[in-house]
């Protein structure tokens, strides 16, 4: 890499080198000339050109010169007749018949849809991965209480477990919402310049008669050579509102992935404590505070998954603004669009990996905030024994209340919480349950409900989904 020019992060910080490829300039132009030799195959099964001349291209089609290519365009300022004209020199006997009757967005658009399904395979898989990971973390802390927060305070108890599922049941929509659409994605197909299928109905010289036939004939064997099927109707491009679809699902991903780290940051700070990020020995947290433990990963996820949120917006305005049947005002930004809402995911989903696989949980702590909190989430248990036990439930309801606001004072000054003990000796509470039982209803592990079978549950059917 020249380090003297500017790089995109994108280009060697963030993203897989497997996504990376999938985006190069050197897998776009191999698919242009797939494309271009696909379409040549299929003429010459219509005797429009020679099976010499495809044969001739078969054996270029994998001799891409990016700089070659460059120094064309340089001078006729058109990307992709750059390409051609290179694989024309290379191909000198086939060259000359390529590109008949196409238009740059046959070539074109069709290889965005074959790099997006590349892509979307790679996320998908990568999603399945992380899927399994959450459920094996799910299962292991189904059952391990831990304070549960509401509106940032202190709540009833869940589990961790439990706390994890939540995060696994929205990945795995967004797994289903990315396979809905990896399965529908469709190409532009070769219906040149404005759709008409002008272009190719007169080379294949149809007449008024078989011109639907012969027409529909001609692009399913495209079809079939490519494995893509074709959108019926387009004009001079595929309907960008694929592309809308396509960004607003991997946006979607990014979502689930930016709660997840954001909730991991506010659990990783020291008054809370009870899950955090690996940190490894030799890692600096601080250029000016050695102690520093920063949650970098999960500020990573945030960070890209924000700029990932914007962009169906832009794929939103590419599709409105497409005015009549095409205007080239989306050509550009899609240079960036397309790669980088792929490659944020990318990164997103290997850091988010890294993190469960890591994921550092801290008993102590989360006993600890449940002796300091959970006493308080047991007082409407504790109301309710007390009214099966013949009290009166709002003189009762008086009483637990002044209770705890003076036992909140004891905790908000840092004192270990007095409330199990106070109530326990209360000898109004005692009138109607003993000690024990009142110690009992304010136990935490004996109020989560369902919550450990309904963590397990679903990671049984996060495995099941994804092994069919």
């Amino acid at each position: 890499m020249n380090y003297e020019t500017y790089l995109s992060p994108f280009t060697w910080r963030y993203g897989s080198p497997e996504m990376r490829r999938m985006w190069s300039e050197a897998n776009k132009r191999r698919l242009w000339r797939y494309l271009w030799v696909t379409l040549a195959e299929v003429q010459a099964q219509y005797g429009l050109v020679s099976a010499e001349q495809v044969a001739d291209l078969r054996d270029h089609m994998g001799e891409v010169d990016v700089a070659r290519s460059l120094e064309i365009e340089d001078v006729i300022h058109h990307d992709l007749m750059a390409e051609l004209k290179a694989f024309a020199e290379q191909a000198t006997l086939g060259g000359g018949i390529l590109h008949m009757g196409a238009t740059s967005t046959d070539i074109e658009d069709n290889a965005d849809v074959l790099r997006m399904r590349q892509s979307l395979d790679l996320v998908l898989v990568k999603t399945g991965d992380l899927l399994r990971r959450f459920a094996d973390k799910i299962d292991l802390w189904a059952d391990n209480p831990v304070i549960g927060f509401t509106h940032l305070q202190p709540a009833e108890p869940t589990t961790l477990g439990y706390r994890l599922a939540t995060y696994a049941q929205d990945l795995l929509i967004d797994w289903d919402t990315l396979s809905q659409v990896r399965a529908n994605l469709r190409g532009k197909g070769f219906k040149g310049a404005v759709g008409t299928g002008a272009s190719y109905a007169e080379l294949l010289g149809t007449t008024e008669e078989n011109r639907t036939h012969q027409l529909e004939e001609f692009e399913q064997r495209l079809s079939d050579g490519l494995e893509l099927p074709f959108f019926p109707v387009t004009n001079q491009t595929y309907p960008r509102k694929q592309d809308t679809v396509l960004v607003s699902a991997l946006a979607g991903l990014g979502g689930t992935l930016y709660k997840f780290a954001f909730d991991l940051r506010l659990l990783q700070s020291p008054p809370i404590g009870e899950v955090s990020e690996a940190f490894g020995e030799q890692q600096v947290g601080s250029s000016a505070m050695p102690f520093k433990r920063n949650p970098i990963n999960a500020e990573k996820i945030d960070s890209l998954a924000r700029s990932l949120a914007q962009l169906p917006r832009l794929a939103w305005d590419n599709a409105a603004h497409s005015l009549l049947e095409r205007t080239l005002d989306d050509s550009a930004n899609r240079r960036t669009l397309l790669p980088e809402a792929f490659l944020i995911s990318d990164e997103l989903l290997r850091v988010t990996i890294h993190i469960v696989e890591g994921l550092q949980v801290n008993q102590e702590a989360m006993n600890r905030n449940l002796s300091i909190y959970a006493p308080f989430a047991g007082i409407e248990r504790l109301l309710m024994a007390l009214s099966r036990a013949g009290a009166d439930r709002q003189k009762m309801h008086e009483h637990l209340r002044k209770h705890t606001m003076q036992a909140w004072e004891d905790v908000k000054t840092e004192q270990p919480n007095p409330l199990p003990e106070i109530l326990a000796q209360d000898p109004d509470i005692q009138h109607y349950l003993r000690p024990e039982e009142i110690k009992s209803l304010l136990d935490a592990s004996q109020h989560l409900g369902d919550a450990p079978q309904r963590a397990r549950a679903l990671a049984d059917r996060i495995r099941e989904k994804l092994n069919k």
